[in-house]
Parts: structure tokens; sequence; C-alpha cells
């Protein structure tokens, strides 16, 4: 799941935020997802099992209604058609959801993988 990503470098400088905030703005309204209901935590895909657990880690109403967002979507691609305006996703709607469970997730994995390859030695007890 984890890719290179610019997102810190961007935000610790603040001109260079003011400049990239207008053009990821622009990438979200094209990308096109929000005008079927979508939110950006809602394109990720089911593949892998990292994003299974965080999926099962989902509090029940926010899995409920991501299942909707998907089925309805899915329902606006069959039909060729964009959901009304007031039922789009507004932008400060489309938060993430599931990417702060899917980093915990590999957090834990990483952290369990260090405790497995830890090797723990006795020390030994020098003569008196």
């Amino acid at each position: 799941m984890s890719a290179p990503s610019m997102t810190k470098i961007i935000m610790e400088r603040p001109w260079l935020k003011r400049w990239m905030k207008p053009l990821s703005e622009w990438y979200a309204n094209a990308a096109g997802y929000r005008k079927i209901g979508l939110r950006v935590d809602d394109l990720i895909p089911e593949e892998s099992d990292v994003v299974m657990l965080a999926l099962k880690r989902l509090p029940p109403k926010e899995a409920y209604d991501r299942v909707f967002r998907l089925r309805r979507a899915f329902q606006c691609s069959l039909s060729h058609q964009l959901l009304p305006k007031d039922q789009q996703t507004k932008p400060e709607e489309d938060y993430l959801y599931l990417t702060p469970i899917i980093k915990e997730i590999e957090q834990e994995n990483r952290e369990r993988g260090d405790l497995e390859a830890m090797v723990v030695k006795n020390k030994k007890k020098s003569k008196a």
C-alpha cells in the first residue's frame, strides 16, 4: 500500500503548498469519482490482506456507508449517468477514513516483523 509520497515535503513548505493546492483540487475534480458519490479511500483496491483487515476494522456505520457508495457508483456507471449535484461528494466530505487504519496495520506488521526477527542472547555468567 505504501507508495512514495511528496506530501510531507509539500506540507512543510508554505509556498509549495499554496502552489500545489489548486492543482490538487483540480485533479480531484477531474478524476470524476466525486461525481458518482465516491470518496478517495473508496478507490483503494481490496486485493491486499492489509486492506481487507482495515475494512474489517471499520466501524459498522462507515462500512455500511462504503458499501452503499460503491453500489450507487456501480449503478451510475452501468447507466452512464452522474449523480445530481446535491448527491455528489463535496470536497469537505471527501476525507481519508481507511488510510489511517491501513497505516496503523502496516506499522503493526513492521513492528511484528522486527520483534520476530529479534535475537535474544543470554548473558554468560562470569566466574568470580
